[in-house]
Order: structure tokens, then sequence, then C-alpha cells
């Protein structure tokens, strides 16, 4: 068996919290830092061990908070620096520790830094924390290049006096100059900020974009060029040498999670190693198809990558940017071609929330870290019916509609009652930011609690297994002879763990008895998309 370590990040159950939506405590239709301190005893039954927070900062809310206006105060629609402390407090007495976001290649245009330099001339100081160009064409004209957004559209804007900055997301999301050795002692300085107040992590938005080639080259947008003019440069090494020197300088563990997306595995790796980030998102699991022998090279590989830097593995399913899995599981194309966001009427709801339960054993009993996104536990379904006047993403509005946006996903939760708000909001509150389905009465926490076979359930006492088995979270795995279609894997000497996508039923081997069951056994078959953890006897 493997000890559990101080090093929490190698091995936790990590809950994400996307603030506008879990819980309103001020009655005004956005959650807030209240809300989520009035909720922290259902987290701490869950069985969760940390809470990551996509951003809780001051922002204009252009991007859902990850344009951040000043990263040392609390937006006010959430609450105050003091509810933040307040709240780092109180998860602290439960046992629960917090990790906060930071978003380093990008600040908001209402950022005291953008409006010096929106004030300063060309070539100035102030100018040189961003992106600024002068324009291509006879007078100017045109974008300094053919970059375009991550959201839709010119990932350019021009500004009166004829210049040009560079934003790779929304225009209100200018680029920071990771050059400019000011960005980085103030990023170095807001780390210390937080982990000053208590705050256990950091997650790292966008890890691997934060540095741009000078030239800012073209490039054929129809592929991937090699090298990136600002996708995985050098310079983001030396960023997270930089933030790890400062999370290192604390006595307590302090975790650097980094969101990277990177194609070239060994690449990804180079974050991971010591003096760099101690963990990084899993985005090839996440967006895996429900099939047994995609999803067991995923973790072959996942795992093999991981070794080579001696890095903890993470593993997760859904968060605030793609199509909950419930829904994708549901669909035809189960992969992540399918999953991040389209347009697709065609769900089985049901098979989709079956094989979520089954998918949620498998999650949980992986080796290394492991993150939930809220009402994951719930068995919520994307919500793909919002009206376009409801819609807030600026994905959805910079394409048009063509892209329906992260919406979906980030609907408020619901909490007890019959119709919306179901408790996410007091009573004669203003209504949800997002509209609440009415099918969501019976997905609610109140809901679910009396039911024994119910999604939450099954969180709570797959969690509550997790917690209690010094052989699950981080260790090593291994693989037992199944049939076709079927995942059979050993951890420690007597936890076992089966997985059927084979089609069909199949038999439980002898000597074993079950702990936990993704859906009712037939007996000693474990029926398709089923997930079963078994106790050698």
């Amino acid at each position: 068996m493997t000890p559990r370590t101080t090093d929490w990040w190698r091995h936790a159950a990590i809950y994400q919290v996307y603030p506008r939506s879990f819980a309103d405590g001020n009655g005004d239709g956005i959650g807030d830092l209240t809300g989520v301190r009035n909720r922290l005893d259902y987290l701490k039954g869950l069985g969760i061990e940390a809470i990551w927070f996509s951003p809780w900062y001051l922002t204009p809310m252009a991007d859902a908070g990850y344009d951040v206006t000043d990263f040392r105060q609390i937006d006010p629609r959430f609450g105050t620096l003091a509810d933040a402390d307040a709240l780092i407090g109180e998860a602290h007495e439960r046992g629960i520790r917090i990790i906060v976001d930071v978003i380093p290649n990008h600040v908001s245009n209402e950022h005291e830094w953008f409006l010096k330099a929106l004030a300063a001339t060309p070539g100035s100081p102030e100018r040189d924390l961003f992106w600024f160009r002068d324009g291509r064409g006879e007078n100017g004209e045109l974008p300094p290049n053919e970059w375009q957004s991550i959201f839709g559209g010119p990932a350019w804007t021009r500004l009166p006096d004829g210049q040009w900055y560079l934003h790779l997301f929304a225009p209100e999301q200018p680029d920071l100059n990771w050059r400019n050795p000011l960005v980085h002692s103030e990023y170095e300085d807001i780390l210390r900020f937080w982990f000053d107040r208590g705050v256990d992590g950091i997650r790292v938005d966008s890890a691997a974009m934060c540095g741009k080639d000078p030239e800012l080259p073209d490039f054929d947008h129809s592929g991937l060029p090699d090298p990136h003019p600002y996708v995985d440069l050098d310079i983001n090494h030396d960023i997270y040498r930089g933030w790890r020197a400062v999370a290192d300088s604390y006595p307590d563990s302090r975790a650097l999670i980094g969101e990277v997306w990177l194609a070239d595995s060994a690449r990804f790796a180079r974050y991971l190693r010591a003096d760099e980030l101690h963990a990084a998102f899993n985005f090839d699991f996440l967006g895996c198809a429900w099939d047994a022998s995609a999803l067991r090279t995923v973790i072959d590989r996942t795992l093999s990558i991981h070794a080579t830097v001696a890095a903890p593995s993470t593993w997760v399913l859904s968060n605030h940017d793609v199509t909950r899995h419930v829904t994708r599981y549901g669909r035809p194309d189960t992969s992540t071609a399918a999953g991040i966001r389209q347009y697709n009427p065609i769900v089985d709801e049901d098979l989709g929330r079956r094989r979520a339960r089954a998918a949620a054993l498998l999650t949980l009993s992986l080796p290394g870290a492991v993150y939930i996104y809220q009402g994951e536990e719930l068995g919520l379904p994307e919500v793909e019916d919002i009206p376009a006047d409801r819609r807030d993403d600026p994905i959805y509005h910079r394409t048009g509609g063509k892209d329906p946006g992260r919406d979906g996903c980030r609907v408020p939760l619901p909490w007890s009652g019959t119709e919306a708000p179901y408790g996410f909001s007091p009573d004669d509150a203003a209504r949800p930011w997002l509209p609440q389905p009415a099918a969501w009465a019976g997905l609610s926490v109140a809901a679910q609690e009396p039911d024994p076979a119910s999604m939450l359930n099954l969180y709570r006492a797959a969690l509550a297994l997790r917690a209690e088995r010094q052989d699950l979270g981080d260790g090593p795995i291994q693989w037992l002879p199944a049939p076709e279609g079927v995942l059979a894997y050993r951890r420690g000497t007597d936890f076992t763990c089966l997985v059927n996508l084979s089609g069909t039923p199949v038999e439980l081997p002898g000597n074993h008895a079950v702990l936990l069951a993704s859906h009712p056994l037939n007996g000693n078959q474990l029926p398709n998309d089923t997930s079963v953890w078994l106790r050698t006897v």
C-alpha cells in the first residue's frame, strides 16, 4: 500500500467550484462566497479534500472572470476579501484545502496597467507590458499579422492612435508580454499574496500560452506549426521555475497545477519537471471515447509520461469549458472531437448517465489525483437550449452563435425544491443568471439524498472508500487479464476494479466481495456500461 503523504496534490479528490453557479447567498441570482461558505458541510460530507475555485477576482466579467482587473481584490459580485479569508479558514477547519485560479496570459482591459498603456505613447514602457504593434498596409489599417482569437475573429484590436494590441482571447483580455521582467515580478507577488492568506494551491490557466515569439510570425491556421509562435515556448518554463521557487519557499505544501493543452506528451511532461509545476490536467482522458481500448491506451500513456518526471497523474471527466460528460457519453460519438462544444440534439441521457456512473468508479480508482466539476456528482447534463438572449459566453457571441459556447455546463446548481431556482438562491431572489431546466427538480441534492441508488450517493460512497483505502489515490496499478471490451486492474493487494464496455454481461471473478457497483449486478454477472469495485476474500 502507498501511504498518504503531505504532497496532497498527488492523491487528493479535488472539487471545482465555478463561483457564479454554485450557491447564491445574497439573492442577486449570482453565486458568491457566502453561498460557498454555507455549503462547506455539503462538500465535507461529499468527501472531497480540496476545492479549486474558478476566478473570484475583481472583473468586468467579459469572460466569466477570466478577465481580471485586480488579482488582490474579490469581485463585489462574489463578496469581499474578508469573505475569502473566512472561507479559507472555515474550509481548513474542515480539513479542506483551497486552490485559486491565476491567469498569466492576459488581464482585463480595465486593469491598471492596460489603462496606463492606453494613455501612453507607442514605444513607451507602459505599452511594453503588452503586445502593441503598428499595423500593416499603407496606413497601418491591417492587423500586424493574421493570428486569430481562440474565441473567434482576429486576435488584434486597433486603437484610435493607430496601433494594435494582441488578445488571443476576447478584445477585453489583452495579452501580457512575459519578456518584460515586471510581469514576472508582479505575478510572483500575486502568488505570495494568496499563499500568505492560506491558499494551498494555484491552478494556472492556459499555462502553455504565455510566451510569444517576438517576431509575431504568421502561420497556417489549418494546422499546428512546430515551433508554434505562441504555444509551448521555452520562456514558459522560466516563468514556472520562478513560481515554483515561490511555492517552495513556504514551509507547508503549496501546489502549482497547470492547464496544459499539448498534443506532444513529451513536451507536456516538461512542465512537470521537479522545479516547475507539481501537476497538470489530463485532457486526453477528459475527452477519450467511451471505448475500452481507447481508455486503456490513454491510461497507459498518461501513467508512462508522468513516470518520466515522477509527477502524479490527474483524472478529470468534465470542467467549466467542456460539454458535461453525462451528455457526451449519451451521444453517438463520445470522443473529444465531439465533446468540446457542438449543437447535437441526438442524446440518450439515460445511457449517458449510466456510463457517467461507470466512469466515476473508473476515475476515482486510478492512480493519482481526481478532479470533480461541480454538479458532476449530481449527474447534471449539458443544458443545450439556453435562449440566445440569456447566453453569456463571448465564444457564442463572437462566432455569431455558430459555437454554442460554454454556458451549458455553467448553469446554476439545483439544491432543493421543485422549481427554479431549486434552492440556488434564497426565497424571493433575483432570477439565476442562467436559466435552469424544469427537469432538474429530480436531480437536486435534496431529491437525491434519500435515494441510496442516486448519483450523489454513489459519489459519496466511492469517495469514502477512496479515502479509507490506502491503496487508492497515488500508487501503482496492475492490469489483469479480462475479456475484450473490459478493463480490469488491481490496486494494492486486494482491490480490483472492473469496467465493462463490451456490450454484453461478463462473469465476475471468484473469491471477491463487492465493495461498490455503479449499477445493480445480475447475480455474478457485470452488466454492460457498469463498473464494480471488488475486495479479495
